[in-house]
């Protein structure tokens, strides 16, 4: 085990002298120079050194490692026995150590206790087959490129940050606030950000109308897979202002990367607030604004070309801004429920009554409203014109019963269609049926064969 273990350790000073030297892009000139500040610094030959780098491109940090002295041992796990343990872990990755040795004992490839787990475990990481390495190659691993939009607006990001307890409630007790964030993927730039007293979709419906009215309407959006941002107002929303609507897939926080790292920076900012302990959300959103301009905003940012401020890379691009009509976004950003309609023609909403009309009783419609805004709704119903309902007053004396529809009032009638219908059934009835045989009958006609 120590001998192991000193080997490891040299194989891992070797490999810092030789990294230098695998950078891409090197010339011939630059490869000298190394190779000879390399050689002065660790006082080897450049014949040793060529050595270390033949090794390690032939059989990787394994390579580095130093060969025992004296006559050759045995190999602990024979080539071909090793070809077949990688074979069993490449067909299934998800395959532990311990059930390829049980696969090939059983099979007769080894005796029974010839290979031991930590030695298969050891060898099978030198070639670059642990289960680790396998992972990082699995579609559900988190080995992915970056990527990077290539013009401002054609792709937000959103994500909601859990913030500090503020004495907001209404006694004065502590209670958390959330950072909802909307961020530009070219350049990083951060649309709009604001700190909210509820976890809901309000805060995140809240935080996209003002990015947009400041910036124009995104071609696509990115989320995560969260309950505030898998709703049917998003997209119904994304859909009326000609948004794709993009969602990141389940299990892999590295999709969404550029918001979380933003968030990352944030604790920078919530560690400053904790010292000016601010007690009410005005304020602290007020110290967000600052930290975001000045520390953020104009700084600059290792993810862009030249360390170019994110600020910057949004205002020098060259792709024009696309803006909507007040009216147009205000429609998008309408809520839609449904709701039916009781005996009295009103429907309930938000605690109120609403007056949808007599000729909708019994009918479920659609209810369309803005959430800043609840005096009036705007009905929807199939084969009628969009009205509005106002809210019903409820006054001190008890209003006259409203009449009943004309379609809706009974119809006077000559005559029962019903009992008609039945004297008609009942006599359908009889002629179907077949008379029985009668042997009384039977015995008139011929007494001779009863």
């Amino acid at each position: 085990m120590k001998d192991r273990q000193k080997a490891e350790e040299i194989a891992a000073w070797r490999m810092q002298l030789i990294s230098p030297l695998l950078a891409d892009g090197l010339d011939a000139a630059k490869i000298r120079e190394l190779k000879k500040n390399i050689c002065q610094q660790a006082g080897l030959s450049d014949r040793t050194l060529r050595r270390y780098l033949a090794r390690y491109r032939a059989a990787g940090f394994g390579g580095l490692k130093p060969k025992g002295k004296g006559r050759p041992t045995e190999e602990a796990i024979p080539p071909h026995i090793l070809n077949q343990a990688i074979l069993l872990r490449r067909e299934v990755p998800s395959r532990s150590v311990a059930q390829i040795i049980q696969i090939m004992e059983w099979e007769g490839l080894v005796r029974e206790g010839q290979i031991k787990r930590s030695t298969l475990q050891e060898k099978l990481a030198e070639k670059g087959y642990s289960t680790r390495q396998m992972r990082m190659y699995s579609d559900a691993g988190i080995a992915t490129r970056r990527y990077q939009k290539k013009h401002r607006n054609q792709l937000w990001h959103s994500d909601i940050k859990y913030g500090p307890y503020l004495p907001i409630g209404k006694d004065g007790t502590p209670k958390q606030v959330y950072l909802v964030t909307f961020i530009d993927d070219a350049t990083r730039f951060v649309l709009h950000g604001e700190f909210y007293p509820t976890l809901d979709q309000v805060i995140v419906e809240d935080c996209f109308r003002k990015a947009i009215h400041k910036y124009g309407v995104p071609e696509a959006v990115y989320f995560d897979n969260g309950r505030q941002y898998r709703t049917k107002w998003m997209q119904r929303t994304c859909s009326k202002l000609g948004t794709r609507l993009v969602f990141a897939k389940p299990k892999s926080p590295e999709a969404t990367g550029k918001v979380e790292r933003f968030n990352r920076v944030v604790d920078a900012f919530l560690s400053e607030a904790r010292l000016e302990k601010p007690q009410s959300l005005d304020k602290l959103n007020e110290l967000f604004g600052v930290w975001l301009e000045e520390c953020y905003q104009n700084k600059p940012h290792s993810g862009l070309d030249a360390n170019t401020s994110p600020q910057a890379a949004y205002r020098s691009d060259s792709k024009a801004l696309k803006y909507l009509e007040p009216k147009t976004i205000a429609n998008a950003f309408l809520h839609c429920e449904e709701r039916k309609v009781d005996k009295a023609g009103c429907i309930s909403f938000a605690g109120n009554k609403y007056e949808v009309g007599l000729s909708f009783i019994g009918c479920r419609v659609q209810v369309v409203y803005d959430p800043a805004d609840i005096s009036e709704l705007t009905i929807e119903y199939e084969g009628h014109i969009p009205w509005t309902a106002k809210q019903l007053v409820i006054g001190e004396r008890a209003g006259k019963r409203p009449p009943m529809p004309e379609h809706l009032q009974p119809r006077p009638a000559e005559s029962s269609r019903l009992l008609a219908a039945a004297a008609q059934k009942n006599r359908q009835r009889k002629e179907q049926q077949v008379p029985a045989i009668s042997f009384r009958a039977v015995n008139k006609e011929d007494n001779n064969h009863v």
